[in-house]
């Protein structure tokens, strides 16, 4: 399916991906592709420049390092779950530079792996907020747990949080965060990327959005 935006315009500061070995790849693909084709810039942020390597074995030349990002710079910042968030403090300085971007007032859009660096970080604290289940974010030691919601995603004070297997969820709150879709297009496209509902086509196409 090739999609038309029903946004279109590159005078947007870019959206930045995170990138970092063992990232996983299936998480953030509905999210940055349909972001792309709504007119956004998608740029990959690293640790360094220094190529990563996904749980899937791609190879991904990071943009820029973390070092050189800054939120007046960015639209949103997208954090992918990786087996490295639960294995040490590798990715804690994105967790650190999530603090600074929601303080800056830029969202953040955190998946899998990615919600539990954020917990860490103390920033589902006071946040309505899921992940994969609660128990995983509870292990973290975080005081946010009143505020676990079992849902497929959870958008709060700028924040998107979802867990693994609900990757068209995510992208559908990250698209309605930054105004690509809302309304009735939006949750057809729900439903055509979650549900495979072939009558959502007939929605988007007429909304121009297919």
């Amino acid at each position: 399916m090739n999609a038309t935006p029903a946004t279109t315009g590159h005078d947007r500061k870019p959206v930045h991906l995170a990138v970092y070995d063992t990232l996983a790849d299936w998480e953030t693909g509905h999210t940055t592709a349909h972001l792309a084709r709504a007119g956004h810039e998608i740029r990959t942020v690293g640790p360094s420049t220094a190529p990563v390597t996904s749980i899937g074995g791609l190879r991904v030349q990071p943009d820029l390092a973390l070092d050189g990002l800054r939120p007046e710079d960015s639209s949103l910042l997208i954090l992918p779950g990786a087996d490295l968030w639960d294995t040490g403090d590798d990715l804690a300085p994105f967790a650190r530079t999530a603090r600074a971007f929601l303080a800056a007032g830029v969202p953040v859009a955190a998946i899998c792996g990615a919600t539990a660096g954020l917990a860490r970080e103390g920033l589902l604290d006071d946040r309505a907020h899921t992940s994969a289940v609660s128990f995983y974010l509870a292990a973290t030691g975080y005081a946010g747990g009143e505020r676990y919601v079992e849902a497929d995603a959870v958008t709060d004070g700028g924040l998107v949080t979802a867990g693994p297997t609900e990757p068209v969820a995510f992208a559908r709150e990250v698209l309605r965060l930054l105004g690509v879709y809302e309304g009735e297009v939006l949750d057809a496209w729900y439903r055509l990327f979650h549900d495979s509902d072939a009558s959502a086509y007939a929605v988007l196409e007429k909304a121009g959005a297919a």
